[in-house]
């Protein structure tokens, strides 16, 4: 009986130094943001910061698992007002693999890189544009059970192709 009075009272007392942070704000929102470590964690439902079993009105991906990772150069213009420079990136990393999910998974890193077209429009460097000023550099994933390499910029890292 102690034993168990003695393991409540320090669930609690660790429970009360938390509720600080807790309130603090900052960690993730309802929807899988954490705007503060530029992440994002959760059912891609979310990402549209819309949850209504849709990602941007299309049910086929809304249950899967998207972890989204962005750099301070792509916050800085996304959300902040910063000019966009070569500096500004994301990486998105799907998961359908889960029940009631595509069963899809894709791996995507994309850049800015200026100017580059219509969405799809092959680049010098072996990526395509997209979203008109940003270059997927590198995306793989299983789709139907088979495994695809769709793009590999060499190099594919972030930094490696400024403008």
């Amino acid at each position: 009986m102690k034993k168990g009075i003695v393991l409540f009272l320090s669930m609690a007392l660790v429970m009360l130094l938390m509720t600080p942070f807790a309130l603090a704000g900052g960690g993730f929102d309802l929807f899988g943001y954490n705007y503060q470590a530029r992440l994002f964690v959760g059912k891609a439902d979310g990402v549209d910061r819309n949850l209504d079993g849709a990602v941007w009105g299309d049910p086929y991906y809304a249950n899967d698992h998207l972890v989204m990772k962005w750099s301070k150069g792509w916050d800085d213009a996304r959300f902040h007002g910063a000019p966009w420079g070569p500096d500004a990136w994301e990486d998105n990393e799907w998961n359908g693999m889960v029940p009631g999910g595509s069963g899809e998974t894709w791996h995507y890193k994309i850049k800015w890189v200026g100017p580059c077209g219509k969405d799809g429009t092959p680049l010098s460097d072996g990526g395509y544009c997209i979203w008109g000023q940003f270059e997927v550099v590198m995306s793989h994933g299983t789709m139907n059970g088979e495994y695809l390499w769709e793009v590999l910029v060499s190099p594919s890292g972030y930094g490696a192709h400024e403008k």
